[in-house]
């Protein structure tokens, strides 16, 4: 009762089976362990990288041996050294445009140097530990890069499949398919179209069927089908085995600045290919996650050796690692034996290699460039307002090139974010009716950028008008509150008041002298409204200095209306026929005593029973008590019931006040109503275990007297008529519950003692 004088480590991969000693001598080597399960999935593996390796030395302009040097040296040396025992590395599509410039502009003899340079950047970037540091790109950015790399994939290969060849840049091989289709070679088309038409049909084959994979199936069949209807189409032809195809790397002649910039643009897009398709191989699988820094030492191995033998830079493949899971591998057994059999095919089969029409490979790239450009990419830019970034960085990739495409993908991202986060959400509105307010609305970042929209919107307010400015914001800077108490003087002056509203996780006053910060952000139901009434000293004050009570309520109310009434009415749209409280929760009657806010409760969660120092009464001698009591077990079936006391209570203080002869005259029925409470005095003094718990902590007697009462109120609940039988029986609890104003925390109350439910009030000062 007031009174008016109250005072992540990343996981070790590991392939020793299930329950293995690995200091017992009798177990196999890791190596060994799962071969059961890496053994077919290998296999499978190399089916699938094969052709797509041919494919892609082919349209990078390199020499077709290349594509399986990468492949073998992807396997087995990022299999060994690489962070992620399931991802499957070699030459893929995503550098195929780069590698088929550097070609262009430096020959094949440098690019195989350019790759080794990219290598030791792999190298030097994990051996920094900064692998998570290149995973921060946006997401949207690298989508939209292979969408490009598809696109110009297509634009490429569509040449190669109509029996021409293809021109240096996308646009140029755009301008040039009229000419193509016109100048058709007829069998290279079909057979490419072919291939194109299985690959599509694939997945509706049954399922025995589509063990073989899609790829390897259409190149064979169509490569037969070749030999025997169109024996003079073009094919791959090179001279020797994959031995033979080995080829030193030479240094550029002149021109470092171009190479050096190869060689990073090389890095950098090897890099993110691999960590992202690692990060989503894991997302794939319940084994051991990738460390993504071992990742980028395995790769940048790979790299260096594959450019010292002549081979197509590696990166991480999704395409195959994600065969690789369905395939059923354990370890990373799997991924190195794939490059095993890479290397004995290449080494013992080279021959057949040479049966594979060009168009056949074209029409296989064709495919797998499509699959690059999802729509379901396209949806999500265009759901998460992405679209934009989305759609220039796929142009420019494909006018332009890829490393600048990805550059300016990257700038515009980083501005849209800048254009978020640096954005605040300032508006004017208009009052409903006369009488009422202006009312600015400001949110978000409150900074200096934001100065002139704010400035506009302010001046907008009419002059004499008077006006409500509600600011939410998470960060405020100098410049804008100077700007906004400019305004605040200037508007006062034509006759309006100006209230400010803070709601934010920042506080106006914070901007005047510090320097500006984002605070934590405070998850608070409502302030009191001396703390943004008018008349408070944060705020403009009317001319009278105060509110008048009334007037008080209803600005409460308008706030309310402006500010939550929109977000309580969907809570409560469920309670407008019927409440289903748990608890009943008795508190008094003082006003700093707020039950929803002690207990993060909200609508429809507590039956409230408010009364002078929290009493219960056994004995009948009250009907309102009795009436609550008993609505609540019987009609409302609560859980739980609380007894809330709390610190410096006007009841305890009038108690005490009154066993000393000192209580003041406050009428017979507070007199006989303190009846309920004299008994906590009693047992005050009798040394009650509650008071002596309270005062090793360091309470006051009279709050010792408020935990005491509150211990006692408990022990009435259970010789209540209502209450009693439900608490024996369990079907509801009781808890005790002390407020401590000073500290805002709340004590648990039993009937031995007290506990601190808040830890960092454990041990008091």
């Amino acid at each position: 009762m007031p009174q008016p004088n109250d005072s992540a480590s990343v996981p070790t991969d590991s392939h020793s089976p299930p329950g293995s000693n690995p200091g017992n001598g009798t177990h196999k080597p890791s190596f060994l362990s799962n071969l059961g399960a890496d053994l077919p999935a290998s296999l499978v593996v190399f089916l699938v990288a094969l052709p797509l390796s041919l494919g892609i030395a082919a349209a990078s302009g390199a020499p077709v041996m290349a594509g399986l040097i990468a492949a073998a040296v992807g396997g087995i040396v990022a299999g060994s050294l690489g962070g992620s025992p399931l991802q499957v590395s070699g030459p893929a599509a995503g550098l195929t445009v780069v590698v088929a410039g550097l070609v262009d502009e430096f020959g094949w003899a440098v690019t195989c140097a350019i790759t080794v340079g990219a290598g030791v950047v792999q190298l030097l970037m994990g051996v920094s530990r900064i692998g998570r540091a290149a995973l921060a790109v946006s997401p949207v950015v690298v989508k939209a890069m292979l969408a490009g790399i598809g696109i110009t994939i297509i634009l490429q290969q569509a040449h190669v499949l109509l029996g021409g060849q293809a021109a240096g840049s996308a646009l140029e091989n755009l301008a040039g398919l009229p000419a193509a289709i016109t100048n058709v070679e007829l069998h290279s088309a079909l057979l490419g179209l072919a291939v194109v038409a299985i690959l599509m049909a694939w997945k509706f084959l049954p399922a025995a069927v589509r063990k073989v994979p899609g790829p390897l199936a259409a190149v064979v069949a169509v490569t037969a089908l070749s030999v025997a209807v169109a024996p003079h189409v073009e094919r791959i032809s090179f001279s020797g085995s994959i031995f033979d195809a080995i080829a030193l790397p030479s240094l550029p002649d002149g021109n470092w600045r171009a190479a050096s910039m190869a060689v990073i643009t090389v890095a950098l897009i090897a890099s993110i290919e691999s960590l992202l398709s690692a990060v989503a191989v894991d997302k794939m699988h319940g084994g051991s996650r990738t460390n993504l820094n071992r990742e980028l030492v395995g790769q940048g191995s790979a790299n260096v050796v594959s450019g010292m033998l002549g081979g197509l830079p590696v990166t991480g493949v999704i395409v195959r690692s994600a065969t690789n899971v369905e395939a059923g591998a354990k370890s990373r057994a799997s991924a190195i034996l794939h490059g095993v059999w890479v290397l004995v095919f290449s080494a013992l089969f080279a021959g057949l290699i040479q049966l594979i029409p060009l168009s056949v490979l074209a029409g296989l790239l064709l495919v797998i460039g499509a699959k690059l450009v999802k729509v379901a990419d396209i949806r999500t830019s265009l759901r998460t307002g992405e679209l934009l970034v989305y759609s220039v960085t796929l142009v420019c990739v494909v006018v332009l090139n890829l490393l600048e495409g990805v550059m300016i993908g990257l700038a515009l991202a980083a501005l849209c974010v800048l254009w978020r986060v640096l954005r605040a959400q300032i508006h004017a509105h208009a009052p409903a009716g006369s009488g009422l307010p202006w009312r600015v609305t400001i949110a978000g970042s409150c900074s200096f950028f934001a100065l002139p929209r704010l400035n506009r919107i302010l001046h907008s307010v009419p002059e004499g008008q008077d006006a409500v400015v509600e600011l939410n914001a998470d960060y405020l800077d100098h410049a804008f509150r100077e700007a906004l108490v400019a305004w605040q003087k200037q508007h006062r002056n034509t006759g309006a008041s100006v209230v400010l509203e803070e709601h934010g996780t920042t506080a106006f006053t914070d901007a005047e002298d510090n320097t500006p910060q984002r605070q934590d952000l405070r998850e608070f139901p409502l302030p009191p409204r001396t703390s943004w009434l008018p008349s408070s000293g944060n705020t403009t004050a009317d001319d009278d200095g105060g509110q008048p009570p009334l007037r008080s309520i209803l600005l409460g109310i308008d706030k309310y209306h402006r500010r939550h009434a929109d977000k309580v009415r969907p809570l409560v749209q469920d309670l407008t026929e019927s409440q289903n409280p748990d608890t009943l929760f008795v508190a008094c009657v003082d006003s700093r005593v707020n039950p929803n806010l002690i207990t993060s409760s909200g609508p429809g969660d507590l039956l409230t029973l408010r009364n002078i120092g929290n009493v219960v009464c056994s004995d009948g001698r009250d009907a309102s008590i009795d009436s609550a009591l008993s609505f609540a077990v019987k009609a409302l079936s609560v859980d739980s019931i609380v007894i809330c006391g709390h610190s410096n209570c006007g009841a305890m203080k009038a108690v005490i006040a009154d066993a000393e002869g000192s209580a003041p005259a406050l009428g017979a029925g507070f007199d006989s109503w303190l009846e309920h409470a004299r008994p906590s005095y009693s047992a005050l003094l009798a040394g009650h275990p509650v008071a002596r718990a309270a005062e090793a902590e360091g309470y006051s007697r009279l709050d010792q007297l408020s935990m005491v009462n509150i211990a006692l109120q408990l022990r009435k609940l259970e010789d209540h008529p209502v209450t009693g039988p439900a608490l024996v029986s369990g079907q509801v609890q009781a808890t005790g519950l002390f407020y401590d104003i000073c500290t805002a925390r709340v004590v648990l109350v039993t009937a031995e003692g007290i506990e601190q439910l808040d830890p960092g009030m454990a041990v008091r000062a």
